[in-house]
């Protein structure tokens, strides 16, 4: 109903959008290890989604399917332009574009998903630790000293964000 709602009013994607972007960027950002790149793709993901939603069909398959198809793409060719920019003789030989998404794929990047949306719950503290720590991968010295604490404060702060995101997980949400 909410791709319906959208593709007769476009202003109305952005339920779409909330709906998925969690998903959409834990898949990127599995793939190119590159926080802004994961940021770019994944606006360009929902720009073409946008763009092409018109033309979407109900095919039994679910919406996120279809902007992970979108994704991977994306993706595949991001690769194609960085190989003709910067050719190695030791590349590997590329991966199909059009290969179709495993369920243990689905289900990892459904993990993410949920990972990352839990992340978002934490205290504004471990919030940030986790941030830090895992996304800018600085180490827990350097984010003693961003937030004024000591280093055995930050890895206390780890630990307790740690343990509420595994408690969240294994509580029945993933």
């Amino acid at each position: 109903m909410l791709v319906e709602a959208a593709q007769s009013d476009p202003a109305k994607f952005d339920a779409l959008y909330d709906l998925n972007f969690e998903r959409v960027y834990a898949f990127l950002a599995s793939r190119v290890r590159d926080r802004a790149a994961a940021e770019d793709l994944t606006s360009e993901v929902f720009h073409k989604a946008l763009a092409n939603l018109p033309r979407y069909e109900w095919r039994g398959v679910p919406f996120a399917a279809w902007l992970l198809r979108i994704a991977a793409n994306a993706v595949a060719d991001q690769f194609k332009r960085a190989a003709r920019e910067f050719p190695s003789p030791d590349d590997p030989p590329e991966a199909p574009a059009d290969r179709d998404l495993q369920a243990s794929e689905l289900r990892a990047i459904e993990h993410r998903a949920q990972l990352f949306h839990l992340v978002g719950q934490l205290p504004e503290v471990q919030k940030r630790v986790v941030y830090e720590r895992f996304v800018e991968q600085r180490s827990i010295r350097e984010i003693a000293k961003r937030l004024g604490k000591t280093p055995g404060a930050i890895k206390q702060l780890q630990l307790r964000a740690v343990q509420n995101l595994r408690a969240q997980m294994e509580g029945g949400h993933g």
